[in-house]
């Protein structure tokens, strides 16, 4: 087995911090999980706030698993290794979250369509009878203040780790007050006696999972397909790699430049210009049934230091 590639020390670093970061990311989305859970009441609007609570687990997961899984060395089967993992990760985070976000909306808007009335109980507290929507309001106003902050502490470092898991994730936790305060409306909607309030509100949460989820597909997808590396804060081309593609032409003229990523990694490859693809008889020779299927032979490149 061939070790994995080892990333500079303040990498490594930054790697450590945004576990911690996730460990405690899960920890403080299970305590509002479980508060939003016993307050449970007939709100559509907390409840889609909940299920994107639960949905906000995923990242995190995903990212905790890729990291154990990349660090493991090339092997036989897997001869380049695992370093692709957080964008698998990535693309099945993004999946889920569209999927969800779909389903929401389709619930959110039929109960509009339908004009089905909420209804939100009272509970007997210290023997005088709570209104469950404002315990509703104050469990919402409590879940949404871990996850800002530590969204904008993962976001620093997943531009620094060049990760998009860590980016989704923590996009998605800054944007929680967005969440917990469309939901808070929707209960004081039906306070006020507007039964739509809550649907509509529901279905504005919804179209957010549902953006959200779109747009880290699509990254998500560009990277599988072997597409131009994106910058994790834009979605557009990466101006670094778009620099080495540049630099690495203009030295070697009569070649063309390919640079795909490989999860935070990048692999970058020359092609002849002349013959991009290899030839059949040399295919002939080195694989004698469906040679057709062969059509790249590449040599890596030793760095000045390995000569």
């Amino acid at each position: 087995m061939i070790a994995a590639p080892r990333p500079p020390e303040q990498i490594e670093n930054d790697l450590r911090r945004a576990e911690k970061l996730e460990w405690q990311t899960i920890f403080w989305v299970m305590i509002s999980v479980g508060a939003m859970s016993a307050a449970m009441g007939g709100s559509q609007a907390f409840k889609t706030a909940w299920i994107e609570d639960v949905l906000s687990l995923l990242a995190p997961i995903f990212f905790l698993l890729s990291r154990h899984v990349e660090e493991k060395g090339e092997t036989s089967v897997f001869p380049y290794g695992f370093q692709r993992a957080g964008t698998l990760a990535f693309f099945l985070s993004a999946s889920a979250l569209c999927a969800i976000g779909a389903f929401l909306l389709y619930e959110g808007l039929q109960s509009l369509v339908t004009m089905k009335h909420p209804t939100i109980g009272s509970k007997t507290i210290f023997g005088h009878q709570v209104w469950m929507g404002w315990i509703m309001s104050g469990v919402l106003l409590f879940s949404i203040i871990p996850p800002v902050i530590l969204g904008r502490a993962k976001r620093k470092i997943a531009k620094s780790l060049h990760d998009e898991v860590l980016f989704v994730d923590a996009d998605t936790n800054a944007a929680d007050w967005q969440t917990g305060v469309a939901s808070i409306a929707g209960i004081v909607g039906i306070a006020c006696g507007w039964w739509w309030a809550d649907a509509l509100m529901a279905s504005v949460i919804s179209l957010s999972i549902l953006k959200d989820g779109w747009t880290a597909l699509k990254g998500s997808t560009i990277h599988l397909l072997d597409g131009l590396p994106r910058a994790v804060d834009s979605g557009q081309p990466d101006p670094a790699v778009q620099e080495l593609i540049s630099r690495l032409e203009d030295e070697y003229p009569a070649y063309r430049a390919q640079v795909r990523a490989t999860g935070r990694y990048l692999r970058a490859r020359l092609e002849p210009r002349d013959k991009p693809h290899l030839d059949r008889e040399t295919a002939k020779r080195l694989m004698s049934e469906k040679s057709w299927r062969l059509i790249e032979l590449a040599r890596g490149m030793r760095s000045e230091t390995d000569k």
